[in-house]
């Protein structure tokens, strides 16, 4: 980004962290029997994920390796519902993708200031978390330049990250939506459920 553009990029993120809630005791999840409102609040309301792939690495070779990455389905209030990906091919969980794309991504309200406050243990039901199943790939086009402000926005560190890195940016294409925000075990939420259900709301 050149020295022209960054103030003014910067003042717009400025802007649109803005957004964001300044206190964590105001953060209000979804009813629990929503269950794919609640995915969708998860997945907006988490900066990063832990992302598992199938290692192609000696002497783990074949078995689940997982790794943190940061994510955004968009910038603050405007969710897409897709984690995008700021990715280069020199990280070890990148090159497991390279050869085998499949990968599953965990969120959890965790993240927030929201289980803590409430006495929630990261692993009780009541501390929602959603698990992703899918695919990740490159975008490119209009889709790129969304990711990017997305990702930029809520990560400006990314700016100046090495060029030499051949940074790409990417997605998550989600085949299923696992979540678990309630007792009573783990519920399922196809695409399509996920994607016409908005986190935005009112209770």
């Amino acid at each position: 980004m050149s020295a022209l553009l960054r103030p003014a990029f910067l003042l717009l993120l400025g802007l649109s962290l803005a957004v964001l809630p300044a206190s964590c005791s105001r953060l209000r999840v979804p009813p629990h029997d929503q269950v794919a409102r609640m995915a969708r609040f998860i997945a907006h309301r988490c900066d990063w994920a832990s992302m598992a792939t199938v290692s192609t690495h000696p002497p783990v070779v074949g078995q689940p390796f997982s790794n943190v990455f940061s994510v955004s389905d968009g910038p603050p209030g405007a969710s897409s519902g897709v984690p995008y990906l700021y990715l280069t091919r020199m990280e070890v969980s990148v090159q497991d993708l390279q050869v085998n794309p499949q990968a599953s991504l965990s969120m959890s309200l965790a993240q927030t200031d929201y289980c803590r406050q409430q006495g929630f243990d990261p692993q009780s039901p009541l501390c929602a978390h959603i698990i992703l199943s899918g695919s990740v790939l490159q975008v490119n086009g209009t889709e790129e330049e969304f990711a990017k402000k997305s990702l930029f926005v809520r990560h400006p560190e990314m700016i100046d990250w090495p060029t030499d890195h051949n940074w790409f940016f990417a997605k998550f294409n989600i085949t299923q939506v696992w979540v678990l925000d309630y007792f009573g075990g783990v519920k399922t939420v196809s695409p399509e459920e996920y994607f016409q259900a908005t986190p935005f709301k009112d209770h």
